[in-house]
């Protein structure tokens, strides 16, 4: 068989070979492609949020394979040693306000990957100010400067000096 009838026999083929793939179900997927596509985190669990209280004994800021990716702060607390993942959208200025020793509030849900149990946290509470880390349903949120989202009161002049 020439060349160019091998081809012609191929290009044959090809229109049937691609409806085949077409017909395919799009949920026909196995159970470890559809939880690769949806990644190794579970939804979060707003509905179990807890609050842990205690002092910053470490800022991690080097990934650890197995442990989700981002900045965490290791915290003692009347719990024992939590490990609080803060995501990898802290601004600046939040960056450098936390540091060891540290007093801290954390809101958030705890979540266990790969055995091992992370709090996913959604605000952090320290030094009179409140930064939003993820949203209510645990999306996290790009970064904030402190003095963008902090509780203390405005200035009554508007801010200005």
């Amino acid at each position: 068989m020439s060349t160019c009838k091998k081809h012609l026999a191929l290009a044959g083929l090809l229109p049937g070979v691609l409806l085949a793939c077409l017909a395919i179900p799009a949920g026909a997927q196995s159970a470890a492609e559809s939880h690769t596509a949806r990644g190794f985190m579970q939804p979060y669990d707003a509905a179990h949020e807890l609050t842990v209280t205690g002092t910053v004994q470490e800022v991690v800021t080097k990934h650890t394979v197995g442990s989700p990716a981002g900045m965490h702060l290791l915290v003692s607390g009347s719990e024992g040693m939590v490990d609080a993942h803060v995501g990898p959208f802290m601004s600046k200025d939040v960056q450098e306000a936390l540091h060891t020793g540290l007093p801290i509030q954390i809101v958030g849900a705890m979540e266990t990957l790969h055995g091992k149990q992370f709090l996913l946290a959604r605000q952090l509470i320290f030094g009179g100010r409140l930064v939003t880390v993820r949203s209510q349903n645990g999306f996290l949120v790009r970064g904030v400067p402190m003095n963008g989202n902090s509780m203390r009161a405005p200035k009554a002049n508007g801010g200005v000096q």
